[in-house]
């Protein structure tokens, strides 16, 4: 039996979206990817011609067939068990979320949205990462998701240490 898939724009009236309610969209969008695993739950929450972009590794997809696609065979349920959001800051507008998030989880099986056809190094990886979510109404239309990929990179220990050492890391815990 199907779980029913939630109507992110039930009980909504015509006209401008509050940015409350733009923020409760994104939230169930978030959720049906990471915590319920559930590509027909983000699907409602888009549009008819979304955009997914992750900039990094210039991976996403236009259409609602391709994302769902994008969703199904590289995205959604392709996490390590352990992958965690921390949210860092949100900015919301008229008609746009600017998320930042702390992204944490162990390389320990294939994550190919960040890490593509890289077999799991079984490292600890945190990284930054910033959404920007456009929406039509109350609905998502366009994703662009950005992060340092050397970061990622030297953390999976895909990079020279030689190469790591040199770089002017400003955390206070010094290069991964």
């Amino acid at each position: 039996m199907m779980t029913p898939v939630p109507d992110p724009v039930a009980g909504l009236v015509a006209g401008p979206v509050a940015p409350a309610e733009l923020e409760r969209v994104w939230d169930l969008h978030t959720t049906s990817e990471f915590a319920t695993r559930d590509v027909d739950a983000t699907m409602a929450t888009m549009t008819d011609d979304p955009v997914v972009l992750h900039v990094p590794t210039a991976m996403g997809a236009r259409g609602r067939d391709a994302v769902r696609d994008f969703y199904r065979r590289w995205f959604v349920g392709h996490n390590a068990e352990d992958f965690t959001i921390a949210p860092l800051t949100r900015t919301t507008g008229r008609d746009r979320i600017v998320d930042e998030m702390l992204v944490s989880f162990t390389h320990d099986v294939p994550v190919p949205w960040i890490l593509p056809s890289v077999a799991p190094t079984g490292r600890p990886l945190t990284v930054a990462v910033l959404a920007v979510v456009s929406f039509e109404g109350p609905l998502i239309s366009g994703e662009h998701i950005y992060w340092d990929q050397a970061s990622v990179l030297a953390q999976a220990g895909l990079i020279d240490p030689a190469t790591v050492a040199r770089l002017p890391f400003v955390t206070t815990s010094g290069p991964p």
